[in-house]
């Protein structure tokens, strides 16, 4: 059977949300959707309660899983979804988070109206603590992107679109580009590997400040209790994804370039602080070298001077990997101190 979407729900172990997110999924009124679960071999009842919807929901024939052959973390997860999708367009829902019942119609009518190849909706985000809801709204301005490089430069000028969720897109455009979220082994920055390179495939693009989506967050009260860090190779694996985008040396002729180029340089310095925060639960711990050689730059000094919109901000990520990596993470670890990173 033929669709116009596929909507992919990452499963492991939600137990306590899948019915929330099911619900709200075949709760849609646009009509033609698949609804691909992706189950990474959990341990609890979700996929147990996905093929109860299966078998009792008028939607339910539309509803198909596919497992992993083991636990590999939700990068892969969407990457597989993306591979088995049926879908002229592929939307992703993470299993804990709920969508508006007209999410995809509107979103799917914005891809129609302006051909898009891919749509934004806006986001709300649900802060939970207990029997305490607050709600905050993240909109975005109505747009409509036509023109080559339009959309990265803005999306590179105002930040991208981090999260993996709440768009619509071609799935041709994932296929002919052959795009993957990068898996880092459940780390750091997952869907950064997927949404930072994005803006680079598409033209025609759509922010609709109608909220489509609902991010839930609980709240939990410190307790004291350590919480779980990523191991050494799960941040090297996070280092070498971005490395490979800093790479891309095929773009250094586009408008956009150096305005990419400080995002991916803002990560790698949120990273390396990440690095120096957890040094002493780290093993092997990072040497100053290695920490300072996250900060390296795809732009030479005189290229960073002659991108006039972002040279002062690409020149101070620049000096982090250009000073002595001894003086460079002592910086670090005063900034951190200071409460500035």
């Amino acid at each position: 059977m033929a669709y116009e979407v596929t909507i992919g729900i990452p499963v492991y172990n939600v137990e306590k949300y899948i019915r929330r997110t099911i619900d709200s999924a075949l709760a849609q009124t646009f009509p033609s959707i698949e609804f691909i679960i992706c189950d990474d071999c959990g341990t609890d009842s979700s996929i147990d309660i996905v093929r109860e919807y299966q078998q009792t929901h008028p939607r339910g024939k539309d509803i198909r899983i596919v497992r992993q052959p083991r636990n590999m973390g939700i990068g892969e997860g969407r990457n597989r979804m993306m591979a088995e999708a049926q879908g002229r367009y592929f939307f992703s829902l993470d299993a804990d988070d709920v969508i508006t019942p007209n999410a995809i119609e509107l979103l799917y009518e914005a891809a129609q109206k302006y051909q898009a190849e891919l749509v934004y909706g806006s986001h709300e985000r649900l802060f939970v603590n207990g029997e305490n809801q607050r709600t905050v709204q993240y909109p975005y301005p109505f747009r409509v992107f036509t023109e080559q490089d339009e959309y990265a430069n803005y999306a590179y000028s105002v930040g991208v679109q981090v999260m993996n969720w709440n768009y619509l897109i071609e799935l041709d455009i994932i296929r002919r580009n052959k795009l993957r979220v990068t898996p880092v082994g459940h780390g750091y920055g997952e869907d950064f590997t997927y949404t930072v390179d994005l803006p680079t495939y598409v033209t025609r693009v759509v922010l609709l400040p109608d909220v489509t989506y609902q991010y839930f967050i609980e709240e939990k009260v410190f307790t004291g209790k350590r919480i779980k860090v990523m191991s050494r190779q799960q941040m090297d694996c996070s280092i070498q994804a971005i490395d490979t985008k800093k790479r891309r040396s095929e773009l250094k002729g586009r408008p956009y370039y150096a305005r990419r180029c400080a995002t991916l340089m803002m990560y790698d310095f949120s990273f390396a602080c990440q690095i120096v925060r957890r040094s002493r639960e780290t093993e092997p711990p990072y040497t100053n070298e290695e920490i300072r050689s996250v900060m390296w730059c795809p732009m030479s000094f005189w290229q960073i001077m002659r991108a006039k919109a972002v040279s002062k901000k690409l020149l101070f990520y620049w000096l982090w990997g250009a000073l002595p990596a001894s003086l460079s993470v002592s910086l670090m670890r005063l900034l951190i101190k200071c409460g500035k990173t």
